[in-house]
Order: structure tokens, then C-alpha cells, then sequence
């Protein structure tokens, strides 16, 4: 009879070991597909375009990578101007631009155009003028510097804005944009917007310059040329302003408050603007005491519809991941991020992205 029990317990107890690890086995299973990671995506994506928003791409395009191995992403630059025309004819399938496409031009996307806003910074108004480390311009001066009728650094009126400032004799050197820029459309609708009257060239990608002028191509060939040459002034985004050294001045806003280039007046630029039904906005010259007045957006454009499958996969992925992980990483390469206010539209964007 002790012999029957002791068996019935030692089966008990082996049904009950087995039963528990069954179990363990379906909790693990269970946990695991709860962990998994993202789906993932096999495609390539060619992007070009701003210079402008270059460092920022960079810089996400490699913490992507880490997430998505098998997406093969790159960026070349080259000017907003050149993503537009080259995500247009299909040579890309993404570009970058600070700029908008012109009414006029939106026929040449025949598969759609969808515009994502991804960060902001200011342009910097940077100059290279020796003994002078701090400077106040407001916009009717610096048109009539670009525009070479303010000729040296010791015009009445850039003293009248710099009362304490020892500045020499010294020739102004303008040096604008060589390409097609959003960098070059924000800063001359800037001074539309901000010196009316005053400022008479064309506002756009490209401005008829004087002849004479210094030309850069790109941000890092505007920044280079200021740092050769002594009395120059360009604009120049916030990014490469940085890391070429330069000295960038406080520029008057519409409040009519010298405010200096910095990521947080640009937000402050950003939170007096809200967002248009297609995505865009304007915070160039914006209402607020803090706001700095050449607060430039730019965008990632790409197609409506794509016909390969994985390219619109590649595609939602990269621009998820840049409103969730990008915008924690926007200030570490000297950007701003969006306005919390702005990311869910943004997100729904996303999903206009079909194939087709």
C-alpha cells in the first residue's frame, strides 16, 4: 500500500514538473513576440538636396542604420534646388529642401509630392571683421549691404545700431549662395518680408547678386569664403556657422529686439507659426520678443506613390524613426526640434505614402 502511494506521488509530481515547464515554454514563446524587433526592410534610398538640413540627415541616417541594416540610405547635398529637380525626375526617392516647390513646377511630379518638416535653425548673418566680436544689424542695413550700398564697416548706419562699437574703415565683402538654395530663398524672402522697400532684388533659390560679389556653393563654401576673407559677411545656416568658428550678429526682429542666433529664439520662432494642411510654414520673421527673425524650416520631400513595394516601407520607417529618435537628436547637431504641437500631422503624413 506504501509502495501504490509513494508511485502516485512521484507521478503527480512528474505530470506537475512537466505541466509547469509547458508553461515556461508558452510564457517565453508569448514574451518573445512581444519583444520583436521591427520588420526588417530591404531597400535602397538615394536622397540629395539642402545643405542646410545635411548634418541633421547624417547624423539619423546612421543611428537608422543601426535599426535597418539592410536599407541602404545615403544623402549628397548639393542644394534644395538640385533635390527638387532630381526627386522630380525620379533620379532620387527622397530629397531635402528649405525651399518650397514653385506652383508652376508642382506638374513635374507626376507620382505626387508630400512634403515632411524634420527640424529648424537659424541662418546666421557671419561675418570676419577684426576687433569687432559682437554686432546688432536689422534688416533694411543688411539689404543695403548685399545690395552694396552700405560699402564699409563704418556706415552711419551700422554705427547707429552699434553705438559702442569700435568698427574700422574696413570694405564690406558680401558673399551669397553660387547654387540653388533654400538657404539663399529664406534669407531673400526674409528681407522681403522684413525690409520692404528696401530690399528690390529677386527673392527665391537664385538672386541676380551684384556681379561682383564673393559666391560660395553650398553652407560650407558661403562659411569658407567669410573665413578668408577679412570684412566679409554671408549667411550661413547655424550648423556650419559652428563648426567653420565664425562670429554671427544679433539680428532686430519684428518686435524690434536684437536677438541672436540660437536654437532656443528659433523655437521661440516656431511656437508663434503653426502648420498649413500640406505640411509647409513660414516662421521667417515672426511675431514674439524672443523670436529670431530668420527661423528657416526645411523639409524631407518625396513621391505620393512609388511602384516598389520596400522603397515605401524604407521610406515610412526612415521618417518614423526621425519623429520619434531624430528629434531627441536634433539639438546634439545644432538643430531645433518641432513643436510637439506639429508631430502628429507629421505622423499622418506618413501614410500617404502608397505604392502605386
Amino acid at each position: 500500500m506504501r509502495s501504490r502511494l509513494a508511485n502516485l506521488v512521484a507521478l503527480l509530481l512528474m505530470v506537475g514538473l512537466v505541466a509547469s515547464a509547458c508553461g515556461s515554454s508558452k510564457k517565453s514563446s508569448s514574451s518573445n513576440k512581444t519583444t520583436t524587433t521591427a520588420e526588417r526592410i530591404t531597400a535602397t534610398l538615394a536622397g540629395s538636396g539642402s545643405t542646410f538640413q545635411k548634418s541633421f540627415d547624417e547624423a539619423v541616417i546612421e543611428a537608422f542604420k543601426k535599426q535597418q541594416p539592410n536599407i541602404t540610405i545615403s544623402y549628397g547635398g548639393g542644394g534644395s534646388g538640385k533635390g527638387k529637380t532630381d526627386l522630380a525626375a525620379g533620379v532620387d526617392q527622397w530629397a531635402g529642401t528649405d525651399s518650397l516647390v514653385k506652383p508652376e513646377d508642382m506638374s513635374k511630379y507626376t507620382k505626387g509630392l508630400l512634403y515632411f518638416p524634420i527640424v529648424a535653425a537659424p541662418i546666421t548673418l557671419s561675418y570676419n571683421v577684426s576687433g569687432v566680436d559682437k554686432l546688432v544689424l536689422d534688416a533694411p542695413t543688411v539689404a543695403k549691404i548685399f545690395q552694396e550700398q552700405i560699402k564699409t564697416w563704418n556706415d552711419p548706419a551700422i554705427k547707429a545700431l552699434n553705438p559702442d562699437a569700435t568698427l574700422p574703415s574696413t570694405k564690406i565683402a558680401p558673399v551669397h549662395r553660387s547654387d540653388a538654395s533654400g538657404t539663399n530663398s529664406n534669407f531673400t524672402k526674409f528681407l522681403t518680408a522684413a525690409a520692404p522697400g528696401v530690399f528690390t532684388l529677386t527673392a527665391g533659390d537664385t538672386t541676380n547678386w551684384p556681379a561682383d560679389e564673393l559666391a560660395g556653393n553650398g553652407n560650407p563654401g558661403v562659411a569658407n569664403a567669410i573665413k578668408q576673407t577679412a570684412g566679409a559677411i554671408g549667411y550661413v545656416d547655424y550648423s556650419d556657422a559652428k563648426a567653420s568658428g565664425l562670429v554671427f550678429a544679433s539680428i532686430k526682429n519684428k518686435a524690434g529686439k536684437a536677438v541672436a542666433p540660437t536654437l532656443e529664439s528659433t523655437a521661440a520662432a516656431l511656437e508663434k507659426t503653426s502648420l498649413n494642411a500640406d505640411l509647409t510654414y513660414n516662421p521667417l520673421n515672426a511675431d514674439g520678443d524672443t523670436a529670431y527673425p530668420i527661423a528657416t524650416p526645411t523639409w524631407i520631400i518625396t513621391q505620393a506613390r512609388y511602384t516598389d513595394a520596400n522603397v515605401v516601407k524604407a521610406l515610412k520607417a526612415f521618417l518614423t524613426f526621425i519623429y520619434v529618435d531624430g528629434q531627441t537628436m536634433a539639438k546634439d547637431v545644432d538643430f531645433a526640434k518641432l513643436p510637439d504641437s506639429y508631430l502628429p500631422q507629421a505622423r499622418a503624413q506618413i501614410d500617404k505614402i502608397t505604392q502605386g
